[in-house]
């Protein structure tokens, strides 16, 4: 009987020694990413404007590319398409208001953040910043605007 334990407790052993050896070498599945590839995702931005990258426009040239890329799902200037309205807007009162710029998101810097990662939708992250800051600067012309801003920048005033 006693011969029949051991047996049983080497056997315990060796499964545990072999099992702890399989889990060192992992899956096999992937391989570690470079400091270049995690570069390429560590795209935040602070509402401070931490992480910003530099980009430069007019709204002049924000409404040839939303004309090009954004009008066919937010409508003309903005103001509702098929998808949400980005301008306008009443204060929000309840969560049926719909959302806008200006009665919603608080920061130029959130609004960079989320068209960079997700527009256009059927394209996301095919815009450049000069793109994107351009858009912004067309959006936030339009009436009723948050501020009048004279230079959109990654340099706060």
């Amino acid at each position: 009987m006693s011969t029949h334990k051991f047996s049983d407790c080497a056997a315990a052993v060796a499964l545990v020694c072999l099992a702890s050896v399989a889990v060192a070498d992992g899956p096999g599945l992937g391989k570690p990413m470079t400091a270049a590839e995690l570069a390429a995702w560590d795209i935040n931005i602070l509402p401070d404007g931490r992480g910003l990258p530099p980009g430069s426009g007019t709204p002049a040239q924000g409404a040839r590319i939303y004309a090009e890329k954004c009008v066919a799902c937010h409508g003309e200037s903005g103001k509702g398409g098929p998808n949400s309205a980005l301008v306008g807007g009443t204060p929000l009162t309840s969560m049926e208001t719909v959302k806008t710029i200006a009665n919603f998101w608080p920061y130029a810097t959130t609004i960079f953040d989320y068209v960079r990662r997700a527009m256009p939708w059927q394209q996301p992250k095919t815009l450049t910043n000069d793109d994107i800051v351009q858009l912004e600067r067309y959006l936030l012309a339009q009436p009723p605007d948050i501020q009048q801003i004279d230079v959109l920048s990654a340099k706060l005033p």
